[in-house]
Formats: C-alpha cells, structure tokens, sequence
C-alpha cells in the first residue's frame, strides 16, 4: 500500500495508518488504534477497520501519554471481572457475583487488586486476539483508587479513579447524585404500586454487616450515626408461582443515596425481600424454620447502569449497560416458564 492519501475511496482505518507509517507491523498500528492514540480531524478512532474517507493531513498520531482503551463488549480479564472502560481517569468495569468489589481486611483478591494486576502485566485477559493479550505501556503506571462498590454477592457495573483528583470528582458525582446508578432486582412479593420511592433512615450495625431502620425522630437525635436513604423504584414484571398464590416481582432500582446494603434493606422493609438475601429475607437465614420458596445462592441484585460525566472532560457524558448474568438469566427462565404453564390451564 503506498500511502493512502492518493485514493478518495473510504477505507479501514488501519490502513490509511499503515500507509502513513509503512515500516510499521500491522498488530503494532492496531495497538495504538485500540489504545486512543489515532484521530482523524481531532476525533479519535479506536476501532481499526472502521471506514474512514481520505483523512489527507487530519489523520493524527497521538503520544504514547495517551491512554484512552475501547474495550468494545468488555475484555474478559478475569472469569469474574470484565474490562468495560479505561483511560487516565477512570476504569469501569463489570464484577461477577462472589467477588468483593476492593481491597479489605483478610481478603486478598478483589476486583480492584485483579484489575490493577492486569494493568501492571502481571495477569492476562482472558480475552483472546491482540486486543486481550496486552496493554501499551502507558497503562502500567495507572494507580487504581477506590469511588463506590458492590456488595459481594451484588453483580453488575461499577467504577475506579485511575489518580487521586479523578477521584475527588467521581465522589462529588455520588454526593451531588449527579452519577446515574441503575438496578434489576428479582423479590418476593407484589408491590402496591408500578413506581415509587422507598426513603429511610438506615443505622449501621456495630460489626457493619447489617443495616437497620430507624425512625426520622431517632435519626435526627444526639449523636445519632443514622443515614437518609432513598431509592426509586419501578416494577418491570411480575411473575406468579403456578403451584402457589406467591409472587416474585421484578423491579428495576435508581440510587439517589448509595448506603451499604440500602437496597436490600429498603425492598425488605417494603415487604419485597430479594430472592436469595441471606440477611435480609428471613426465609434464606442461616437455620430458618421456614424453607424458602425459590431456590437462589445469592441475592437477586445486579448492577444494570452506570453513568456518569468524565471526571476529566466537563458535559462528556458517558454511560455503560451490563446485562444479566447468566444465574439471573436461568431465575428469569424459570419464572417465565412457571407463568407459561399456569396461562395453559
């Protein structure tokens, strides 16, 4: 190929960059595409075959500080942690149920400490092809910090601060209510109406393993450590148990606060427990009298939606979906066909 700019056909990006830099092995072009380090007329380009019209002189090559990452779908880093987004700022990634979401005492392996091996080499992506095997080394130097988390059996999408000022305006998203967080939930019970908003006041327990409600008045006593918590909610569908008048409703949660278990604790009090809550939802205690219903290892939560506006390009917003993993997917099936086979009586 000699030098792409002579033909006004569109072609793949890659090859008007390997025109511009023909001693250039062709994986090596892909990286710096991948990497965010290729624009056309100040746009940059992460995906190496996109058709692209003669960018003549407009086709940049950016320097190596550059450390923007498409990662498309998610690269497969770890069988639990999924890559979704990475740059100088921020990493966002999708964290299987199971696994913390940061670092804590007498636990080694977290989503944070995975990602940040992979991002010093000491781990490979699962993913296979070029883009999974290797990071440009920019990456390497990125200190990952934590912003907000999930609880351990939670799945779904949350995000990191790659340095310390990133941070600082990540937090303030989450204190202002300005970052977008989205739930699928699967409970027990029929809620009373299709949409609404559970507010609380939630004290946390001595040993922090669980939340309780308290009244506004104890809330705003001396000394109290009580916290305001409020989550709206929307009813997605219901399902009827076709052996059983039993109800399991799913709802799709927004956090306006983002307390520890709030979720959990809020659906419970509403008489909708989550389908498999060990804390929560009496029937899945440890010793309970009572067997639960629905068989379920885990709690039925997971984190649908996240966005948020770069903490380093002010108005950018930007948002990431993570759909349901695939125990969430088999409950799902199941109710759907429970309430196919009651419809066929």
């Amino acid at each position: 190929m000699s030098g792409g700019a002579s033909n006004p056909e569109g072609r793949p990006l890659l090859e008007w960059l390997l025109g511009r830099h023909p001693d250039t092995p062709k994986t090596r072009a892909k990286q710096w595409i991948l990497a965010g380090r290729v624009s056309v007329n100040g746009e940059v380009i992460r995906r190496p075959q996109q058709i692209v019209q003669d960018p003549a002189g407009a086709l940049k090559l950016l320097d190596r500080r550059s450390t923007t990452l498409d990662c498309g779908s998610g690269w497969q880093i770890h069988p639990r942690i999924s890559l979704l987004w990475l740059d100088s700022a921020l990493a966002v990634v999708n964290k299987g149920p199971g696994l913390i979401s940061v670092p804590a005492p007498n636990t080694e392996l977290s989503a944070l400490s995975i990602l940040q091996d992979f991002l010093t080499g000491r781990l490979k992506a699962m993913t296979r092809g070029l883009a999974g095997k290797s990071l440009p080394p920019a990456y390497r130097q990125l200190k990952l910090l934590p912003v907000h988390r999930l609880d351990q059996y939670t799945s779904g999408i949350f995000c990191m601060a790659c340095n310390p000022a990133a941070r600082g305006h990540l937090i303030n998203q989450l204190k202002t209510h300005t970052m977008r967080r989205e739930y699928v939930a699967f409970v027990e019970g029929r809620s009373k109406k299709s949409t609404g908003t559970w507010r609380h006041w939630l004290v946390l327990s001595e040993d922090q393993m669980r939340q309780h409600i308290v009244t506004e008045a104890q809330a705003r006593a001396a000394q109290s450590a009580a916290q305001e918590s409020v989550t709206h909610y929307e009813v997605i569908a219901e399902y009827r148990l076709a052996e059983k008048d039993i109800f399991v409703t799913k709802l799709r949660l927004r956090l306006e606060t983002g307390r520890k278990h709030q979720i959990r604790v809020q659906a419970a009090s509403a008489g909708l427990p989550l389908i498999g809550d060990r804390i929560y939802h009496p029937m899945y205690r440890p010793g309970s009298v009572q067997p639960a219903r629905i068989e379920f290892a885990r709690q039925a939560l997971h984190a649908e939606l996240l966005s948020l506006e770069h903490p380093e390009q002010p108005g950018k917003r930007m948002s990431w979906k993570a759909e349901l993993p695939k125990d969430l997917r088999q409950l799902e099936t199941t109710l759907m066909g429970t309430l196919r086979k009651r419809n066929s009586w």
